[in-house]
């Protein structure tokens, strides 16, 4: 294989090992975290109720169990935080040796260890495939697009991927989300002008 070839192998590899890596510290830092953010949330909004009449209100008295449920959702990921965290970290270590591995071809001369490299980048792959967890929490996409673009040393993959702005760095689900929610303001704008429009 081709120098070239094989960095863009590597690269690529990276990439999904290192998105995948950062998902289950998403999900490992999903379930660790929110639950406690919910309670305290909860709790807060609850003595504050005590006070301001306002706030005993039932769309917050809505979101409040809406909060509860989530927390609910969550807690049934509870019994293997343990499990994600350990994969993270396997993962994790995964994307290093591939980082190492580019570097090492990359600076390599002699086009007859490329098959050796290759079989390297082959068994880093089976290990990520054999260490990874398939089912993941729900929205861990799109923190862990933050946790991948933005907290990440990803420079070596960036190399041969490219990555743009708009198309890879920003989930597609948010994207739709956006035009939801902009759909949605501007459908109840007209609604609210129309109603406040006098008849001719």
């Amino acid at each position: 294989m081709k120098k070239d070839a094989l960095l863009k192998c590597i690269a690529e590899t990276g990439y999904n090992v290192g998105f995948g890596g950062r998902k289950h510290w998403a999900t490992y830092d999903i379930v660790d975290k929110v639950p406690g953010l919910i309670g305290f949330f909860s709790t807060a909004m609850g003595v504050f109720a005590l006070v301001y009449d306002s706030l005993s209100a039932k769309d917050i008295s809505a979101a409040l169990v809406v909060l509860g449920l989530i927390g609910l959702y969550i807690s049934f990921y509870d019994s293997k935080k343990g499990e994600y965290e350990k994969a993270a970290k396997a993962i994790t270590r995964n994307f290093n040796s591939l980082r190492d591995l580019y570097r090492t071809v990359q600076n390599n001369q002699d086009e007859a260890r490329n098959e050796g490299y290759y079989n390297q980048l082959m068994a880093i792959e089976n290990e990520y495939y054999s260490t990874s967890i398939s089912k993941q929490i729900l929205f861990s996409d799109w923190y862990t697009h933050y946790k991948f673009f933005w907290q990440y040393q990803i420079d070596w993959v960036e190399e041969q991927k490219k990555f743009s702005f708009w198309r890879d760095k920003i989930p597609l689900t948010a994207w739709i989300f956006a035009a939801f929610m902009i759909s949605a303001t501007i459908y109840k704008i007209v609604i609210a002008s129309a109603i406040i429009m006098p008849c001719p």
